[in-house]
């Protein structure tokens, strides 16, 4: 199984280790397999990318006058996608009528257990480094 992406948050991260986020670091802990779009083509999650266009013409284009009311725009927006909107690569039927939920129950993931000559600590988001209550400058 794997994700296809773009190349920016929350899927990656310019700074991390490998582009790693929370969450692409969290897929790989499960198992998924990470593909990721080359920079500058979007066309390669076209798509996706395609989604993206009928969400926003259909949800804010003009924007809502205040945050309930655009989350109201977005909900009625997935439930007419996913029910109501044919979809020709699902043979014109319905996402919710081809939805079928996972027989696996997630159980969360373990621990990280470090071999006893490794260490963990805290990095701030400013890229302070925190060891022993002590923070590096």
């Amino acid at each position: 199984m794997a994700i296809r992406t773009d190349n920016g948050v929350p899927f990656a991260s310019a700074w991390a280790l490998y582009g790693l986020s929370q969450l692409s670091g969290w897929w790989l802990r499960l198992g998924i397999r990470l593909e990721r779009i080359t920079p500058g083509h979007p066309e390669q999650n076209g798509r996706h990318e395609r989604m993206h266009l009928t969400l926003k013409e259909a949800a804010t284009r003009p924007a809502a006058a205040n945050v309930l009311q655009q989350q109201a725009r977005f909900d009625e927006f997935i439930d007419q996608y996913n029910r109501d909107r044919p979809h020709q690569a699902l043979g014109m039927k319905m996402p919710a009528d081809v939805y079928q939920p996972s027989t696996r129950i997630y159980r969360g993931l373990d621990e990280v257990e470090y071999p006893f000559h490794d260490w963990s600590t805290i990095v701030t988001h400013c890229g302070r480094i925190c060891l022993k209550a002590e923070r590096s400058t």
